[in-house]
């Protein structure tokens, strides 16, 4: 399966509705966590909201994660070992207040695991690649492991 999600906080109607036209041709089930936006999905099913835990249980079992540039996302698909392909949201056309996401794909673009899909164009092969991968994982030392899961619990507002 294919989680999808563009945060709590904000709509982002732009990739909902690129991957709800691409999610027939992919052939697995895909999930979207929609948000405030105002469009819906016919193609995929649809959830405005998804409670912490049950997100991260879906995470766990999904083979790829389809996302805004939001870190809190980031960290918990690291955290459990899946890769992300990340769409940011963009200023110029009103989904955000500032290009903080693009600066943020900017740093993520080109790690293990990380693929950035610029706009709805790049999104398809970017998913492509991404359930393409076998093997992307790196190396993480116990004290990257440590330091990742303290920022992650703090992001996410769990306890250490």
């Amino acid at each position: 399966m294919i989680i999808v999600t563009v945060g709590m906080q904000l709509g982002f109607d732009r990739l909902i509705e690129a991957m709800d036209a691409i999610a027939p041709e992919i052939g697995i089930p895909v999930i979207a966590q929609t948000g405030m936006g105002a469009y819906r999905p016919r193609n995929m099913e649809a959830r405005t909201r998804i409670a912490p835990a049950e997100f991260e249980a879906l995470v766990g079992e999904a083979r790829l994660i389809v996302s805004h540039a939001g870190i809190g996302t980031v960290l918990t698909t690291a955290r459990c070992g899946k890769p992300i392909v990340l769409m940011p949201r963009r200023a110029d056309l009103g989904e955000h207040r500032n290009d903080h996401q693009m600066a943020t794909v900017g740093k993520l673009a080109g790690r293990p695991g990380i693929l950035v899909a610029d706009d709805e164009r790049d999104l398809a092969p970017r998913i492509a690649d991404g359930l393409a991968l076998t093997e992307w994982s790196a190396a993480q030392s116990a004290t990257a492991r440590q330091l990742h899961e303290a920022l992650a619990a703090f992001i996410e507002n769990r306890p250490l």
